[in-house]
Parts: C-alpha cells; sequence; structure tokens
C-alpha cells in the first residue's frame, strides 16, 4: 500500500497565458471583439507539473522566470498548486515569457508567444540532490542545458524519463530525444524530429537510439501511435470522444500525467489510456482535472 504521493520533477517552461476566446481567430489586418479574457500559468512543464499534483502526485518545477509583473503571477499560480519550487529561479532584469491565446468556438487555438529574455542557460544551480526522492522526471524541449543535466542525473539514478516532444528546433529535439526513455511527440514535434519522414519511421528512429524504450505521437482528434524499443510494430490507443472547449494544454496535460503514469509503476497501455483521458478532460473542460473526476471519466467509458 501507497504511503505516499510520488514526486514528478518537471524542468522546462512557464508562461504568462493571455487568454480570448474568439468566434473565430481573425485573419490580418483586424480588429476584433473578444467573448472572454483570462490571465493564468501556462507552458509545457508548468502545465505538466499542475496535472501532476491535481492527479494525486507531488509535483517539483524547475524553471526560470524574469524579474516582472507576470514573474510575480506564474510563482503564485504554482504555489497555489502545491508545487515546490525549490528549483524555480527568478532572474532580476529579466523577462518572463508569455503568450496571447486565442480559442475559438470549436475549441482550437492559436498562440502567439514570447520565450523571454535574459533568462540565461547555466544549469549549475538546480537541487539536483531532489532527485534522490523523484520517482520520474519531465522535461520540454525549451531550455536544453537544463534538461542535459537533469536526465544525465536521472538516467544515473534509475529515474523514468519523459520529453514532451512539442515543435521545436530539430536539432534541439534530435540531442533530447536519446537522453530520455519515454520520448511523447505532437505531430508538428514528430514531424521536425523525424525531418519529415512519415510517422511509424520516425517513431521508429526514435526508439533505435540512446536511452529511449518508447515513442509515441498524439494526433488530437486521432488515435494515440506508440512504439516500444524493440519491436517493429506500432501500436495504436483511441481516443476519448469528448466536445471540444480549449485545446490549450491538452497535450501538455498528457505529458504530465504520463509521467505520474510512470512514477506510480502503470504498464504502458494503461499510463497511455489515463494520459489520454487526462488530456481529453482538458480540452472538454478547459481546466485540468482531479484525480477523482478522472478515475470516473474513464469508468464511463469502459462501462
Amino acid at each position: 500500500m501507497k504511503t505516499s504521493k510520488p514526486l514528478v520533477v518537471c524542468l522546462g517552461n512557464v508562461v504568462a497565458d493571455h487568454v480570448f476566446r474568439v468566434d473565430e481567430v481573425p485573419q490580418p489586418p483586424s480588429k476584433s471583439q473578444a467573448k472572454a479574457y483570462h490571465l493564468n500559468v501556462g507552458g509545457m512543464a508548468a502545465n505538466a507539473a499542475i496535472a501532476v499534483t491535481r492527479l494525486g502526485g507531488r509535483a517539483a518545477f524547475w524553471g526560470r522566470v524574469g524579474g516582472d509583473s507576470n514573474a510575480d503571477l506564474l510563482i503564485d499560480g504554482l504555489r497555489s498548486e502545491e508545487i515546490d519550487l525549490t528549483g524555480m529561479r527568478q532572474i532580476a532584469g529579466a523577462r518572463s515569457p508569455v503568450s496571447a491565446v486565442l480559442v475559438d468556438r470549436y475549441g482550437e487555438r492559436a498562440i502567439m508567444g514570447y520565450r523571454g529574455d535574459g533568462l540565461g542557460t547555466d544549469p549549475s544551480w538546480l537541487p539536483l540532490g531532489m532527485l534522490a526522492e523523484a520517482k520520474a522526471v519531465l522535461c520540454d524541449p525549451r531550455w536544453p542545458e537544463g534538461a542535459h543535466v537533469a536526465l544525465e542525473e536521472a538516467e544515473k539514478r534509475d529515474i523514468p524519463t519523459v520529453l514532451d516532444g512539442e515543435r521545436s528546433e530539430t536539432r534541439l529535439l534530435l540531442d533530447l530525444v536519446p537522453r530520455v526513455r519515454y520520448a511523447i511527440f505532437s505531430v508538428p514535434g514528430l514531424t521536425n524530429y523525424g525531418s519529415g519522414a512519415r510517422p511509424p519511421d520516425a517513431l521508429r528512429k526514435a526508439v533505435s537510439e540512446g536511452a529511449t524504450r518508447m515513442a509515441a505521437v498524439t494526433r488530437g482528434e486521432k488515435s494515440t501511435l506508440w512504439i516500444l524499443r524493440g519491436e517493429d510494430t506500432i501500436r495504436e490507443t483511441p481516443i476519448f470522444r469528448i466536445e471540444p472547449r480549449d485545446t490549450t494544454g491538452a497535450g501538455d496535460v498528457f505529458h504530465g500525467a504520463f509521467a505520474l503514469a510512470m512514477a506510480e509503476g502503470m504498464e504502458m497501455e494503461q499510463a497511455i489510456r489515463f494520459s489520454s483521458a487526462a488530456g481529453a478532460l482538458r480540452a472538454r473542460d478547459g481546466a485540468t482535472a482531479h484525480r477523482p473526476e478522472l478515475e470516473e471519466f474513464l469508468r464511463e467509458f469502459s462501462g
């Protein structure tokens, strides 16, 4: 019987998301009226950390923010989710990442992102000793220098590692994928990594190198494709049919749920189904679910 919640370290991006709900994303030049607006914590690793805590784990966020008002919002938002910020550094004079997110009436979004300025790349201050307690480590591609040291230390300690293979420079994905045990891509991310190769071939490439034991691609309204190292057959996990309200962050939540599933020791098929359900609920409700809600959702679809 488990006596404590597993700790998942999430390293990478945290973003102040300015979210506007619109009927449709306008084409320039234009001036349009938003139907609603809210400001919240976003970013791949940050959203994943929030998912970990809401789904029953403990999360630590490792990353950087600036010395601006957006940083205060981000720090307060993560603290309100009871996320450990020992590995979060606020850098005087730097500017925090921020994005404008337009969500249309179908739940699809367009994002204009600013990755911050003056945040630096030095990872020497990261509290690597915390990994003695961690059960999984998740990284996104936005701070590769930090990912390098965290993933190296995690591998030494035999800790499961997960990469959010979102769209990024091809060179970064080629560098990071072999360093993780579980590489989970978006469709644009897999396209970048595979340099235009067919998704099955790109997934096979991912599990043929380095430490990678499983590679997957989430495909929105289509099934998730995945493959294990040593196999040639691409496996497929169906999606959950929902009416999307806001797809922003759904992939991030999938990754956080998957990292928690690895920390809890789930079998691979169960872990992908668990993660798919978490992502579907995020897209349906525009908010990250808590564990009881997710388990009820899974029961409904299995009944």
